[in-house]
Parts: C-alpha cells; structure tokens; sequence
C-alpha cells in the first residue's frame, strides 16, 4: 500500500519489557492509534470503504438488507480448529447464511486489554483476514479500544454482518408442518467440547478439534437450486437441543429425533461420556439444523453432501403433532425419552 503510514518510523515501540504488548494509548485516537489503525488494519483489509476512515461506511446494494451483530469473548484465544479471529468472520458468515442472505461486508471492533502481546493480535488479525477473503466478505468499518488490565480478558471482539436477502429465504420455524424432515450439516457439539478441552487441558487423545467454519457455499447452492427450507439456524449456544426448542414454540408442533441417526464423532463421544456431558447440548460452529419438508428432501440432502463442510448431512428426526413434551429422543430400546430445553450453557464463553 504506497499510502501506509511506516509503524516503526512513526511510532517506534519502546526497547524494555512492554515493547511486546499494547499500551492504553493505542487506543486513544492520537498519534499511535492512527498508525496501528495504518498499519494492522488497512494493510489486512483492503478497500476503498475501510480506506476512507469515515465515521461509517457508505455501501450500495439493489435488493432488501440481511443485518446481523453478535460479540466474540471466546477463552481460550486459541483452540484446536480455530481461534476468535476465526470465530468472528464464520460466525457473522453464518448468521446472514441460514437467513437467506448473500454475506458481503461486516465491521469489526476490538477491544483490547492493556498488556496483551502484539503476536497475540497479529495472529487474530491475520486469522480475520485469512477467513474474511475466503468467504469474499469485506471489513468495511471498525473501532479500536484499549482498556486497562483487567477490565477484559485479552480481547473481545463485535462484529456486524450485512448480507443481500436472496429470495427464497427460510420461511422460518412458525412455518413447520408435521411430517418434515430435521436434518444437521455436520456432526454436533464439536466446538464445544474442543473449547472445553483446551480451556481445561483435560489432555484427551485424540483431542476434539472445532468444526468453526463458513456454511455460506451450501446455503448459498441451495438457493440457486430454488430448494427451500422451512426454517434453518447454526447451532451455536445451546447446541441442537437449544434450537430444535425454539422451533418447537414458534410453531406449537413437536419434534422427534432418533438417538441411533444422532451424529457424534468418536472424540466428542468420548469427552461426553466421561464428563457426563450431552453432545445436544454443546456448541456447534460449522454445523446448522434446517427443517425440510418430505417432498425436497433428497435434493437438499444431495446438494449439501457436495461440500465438504455439510459432507455428512444427516436426517435425526420430524416434526410431529403437538403434545405436553415439545422434543423426544427415541433411545435404543425404543422408547421416546424428553429432551429438556437447555437452562443455560454447560460451558460459558464458548464463542
């Protein structure tokens, strides 16, 4: 970039202890928070939106808008699959996906704890930047912050998502019709028993790597193939169990799954068992749960089996007629045994 600002030349950092971490004035709007800005930002995410440095950015689209805003406080930084500069971009990708809507600029804003090393950013920020050109969706606006020791851990990060609404959109879950089909894209609770694991240092062999990745070229394929869902959602907090709940009230319907047909890989298994732990329950972040009806079935089942991230899309259950228990497991001996609604999360700060 001819017009970057030199880092080093402008704001040499100090030769001591702290010349490895980031100081409050970084955050300050002077001097030194124009040149990271210069320097960590504009170099990563090149545009002529980010390059102006207005107070927002002003973006051009013909159709109807996808918004989307979530904060990132994953612990730790770093995890096997993924870290929370990866996090951030699948995350806003998702989110606009399973709306229906064509991902296309996001924001990012980082608040940053005093102390926290320069290596650790520069690897959250190249992860952002590595996700964010692979999913073709472009860091238009953003804010930095530096708070003192203490008032974070490390770093969070808000992320906003725009997306252009395609038209065939999920109907949403109030639509569900007995007879549907569930189906999940990939195998559940792998984010959230690969946080776990790194959080603890539980030490399981082989260790459960996050499924954290973009689930916009299935969703996005399926639209072009005119194949509508009825309602689709990324199971992130809560897990399957959380969403397949929020369903069942929007629609008064009830939902059966099959525990044989419950996609588990041997790891997250493994960690379940021995914690006590239900993989219905744990985190996803590279999966989604899309209700279709019977007649689009093998097509949608066709058409996300082509990518390598729904590779594995299974069918778990259908809706059913409402009763008193809105969603049931059919276990191994055949009987139909509640799924209660997740009261919170069996692990916090997972995303």
């Amino acid at each position: 970039m001819s017009d970057a600002v030199n880092f080093d030349a402008v704001c040499p950092l100090p030769q001591s202890a702290d010349a490895e971490r980031i100081t409050l004035a970084y955050g300050e709007g002077g001097r030194l928070s124009r040149s990271f800005v210069q320097e960590w930002i504009l170099t990563r995410f090149q545009n002529s939106t980010l390059r102006s440095l207005g107070d927002s950015a002003a973006l051009q689209t013909s159709g109807q808008l996808a918004f989307t805003t979530d904060s990132f406080t994953v612990t730790p930084l770093f995890f096997p699959g993924g870290d929370i500069g990866k996090l951030v971009v699948c995350g806003t990708v998702n989110d606009l996906a399973v709306s229906g809507a064509r991902p296309r600029w996001m924001s990012l804003a980082l608040i940053i704890e005093e102390g926290l090393q320069w290596d650790t950013l520069r690897r959250v920020l190249d992860s952002i930047q590595s996700i964010a050109d692979s999913a073709d969706i472009a860091v238009v606006t953003g804010d930095t912050k530096v708070v003192p020791r203490g008032c974070v851990d490390q770093l969070f990060i808000t992320a906003s998502g725009l997306g252009e609404l395609l038209e065939l959109a999920p109907q949403g879950p109030a639509r569900l019709q007995t007879g549907d089909a569930i189906l999940v894209s990939g195998p559940m609770g792998q984010h959230g028993a690969a946080v776990l694991c790194a959080r603890d240092d539980l030490g399981f062999e082989p260790t459960p790597r996050s499924d954290c990745a973009c689930l916009d070229a299935p969703l996005l394929a399926l639209q072009r193939q005119g194949l509508q869902a009825r309602a689709i959602r990324d199971a992130t907090r809560g897990g399957v169990a959380a969403v397949l709940h929020e369903w069942c009230q929007a629609s008064g319907l009830a939902i059966d799954l099959e525990d044989e047909k419950l996609p588990v890989s041997p790891e997250v298994r493994v960690v379940c068992e021995l914690l006590g732990l239900d993989p219905l329950f744990l985190a996803c972040e590279g999966a989604f749960v899309a209700a279709v009806p019977e007649a689009l079935l093998d097509p949608v089942l066709q058409v996300l089996r082509q990518y390598a991230v729904s590779q594995s899309a299974t069918v778990i259950g259908r809706v059913v007629a409402s009763r008193s228990t809105a969603v049931c497991v059919r276990r191994a001996a055949g009987h139909l045994v509640p799924l209660d609604e997740p009261a919170g999360s069996p692990l916090p700060r997972i995303c």
